[in-house]
């Protein structure tokens, strides 16, 4: 009996799922801080005090990465590069001027909270007692649990607007490298323009030319409620596998069905 030619059917193409890799150390600081910023922003909504631990939670882990080399420098050099990209097109034409122009204010937009912020930006969240040892006892399972932060217990107890008001501090320092994440990422996703390929026996692999500058690569699939892929590989090339998964009593296996799917090299 042959083989489907894909898992993906007419009905189904609209529920597409997308798959992220990144090819430099830039980008994988990008897409955690992206992924924990996303989290800090939904549970910041929601009024519970586990929302708000949650929260203060991920808002600690945020503050780890940005405290470990240089992010918001490498924030600044990718918006000067996304910058210079985008005003090489000024002079082109049939370039839709008002969606560039806004593209560009938005950029400017956010450089400018860059440096307005400064290289010292962390130092009012490195420097609070409270936030400081909420930290400490985060290293210890429960260890932020009442009994052992009485303050902790009793900030979660004050009114939202309370606990809102002093997030919002502590955010305000971290926001505009966040946002600016988020506008870059964004900007780098779309870049690229989505292509069909098929991976023979669930594998697709894939080499760049030489003078590819790759950052991003995005696996987007379509209808497929047991199939995800597994990337792996560097700037020069990389391989995608598809994977069955059934339970999380079995191991996934590479699949052996062809697959179509599509891929975003940005």
């Amino acid at each position: 009996m042959a083989k489907p030619a894909s898992h993906v059917t007419p009905e189904s193409a609209a529920a597409t799922t997308h798959y992220e890799q990144p090819l430099s150390e830039r980008m994988r600081t990008f897409l955690r801080l992206e992924f924990l910023y996303q989290q800090l922003l939904y549970n910041l909504e929601r009024d519970a005090d586990w929302a708000t631990r949650a929260t203060i939670a991920t808002l600690l882990d945020i503050l780890a990465i940005l405290s470990r080399g240089d992010v918001r420098s490498d924030v600044h050099k990718e918006l000067d590069h996304q910058l210079g990209s985008l005003e090489r097109f000024q002079s082109q034409p049939g370039v839709d001027g008002g969606r560039l122009d806004t593209l560009i204010g938005n950029l400017s937009a956010s450089r400018e909270e860059l440096n307005r912020i400064g290289t010292s930006f962390l130092q009012p969240l490195k420097d609070c007692e409270f936030l400081n040892a909420i930290k400490h006892r985060s290293s210890i399972p429960g260890g932020t649990c009442e009994f052992d932060l009485p303050e902790y217990g009793h900030w979660l107890r004050q009114p939202r607007t309370r606990r809102a008001q002093d997030v919002g501090k502590w955010l305000d320092a971290i926001r505009p490298v966040c946002d600016a994440v988020t506008e870059l990422l964004w900007l780098i996703r779309e870049s690229a323009q989505p292509r069909d390929k098929v991976a023979i026996n669930g594998m697709y692999q894939h080499s760049m030319q030489k003078d590819a500058n790759c950052r991003l690569l995005r696996v987007s699939l379509a209808g497929s409620k047991s199939l995800f892929p597994e990337i792996s590989g560097s700037q020069h090339r990389f391989t995608v596998r598809f994977l069955e998964w059934s339970t999380i009593d079995a191991r996934a296996v590479q699949t052996g069905h062809d697959v179509s799917f599509q891929l975003s090299i940005c």
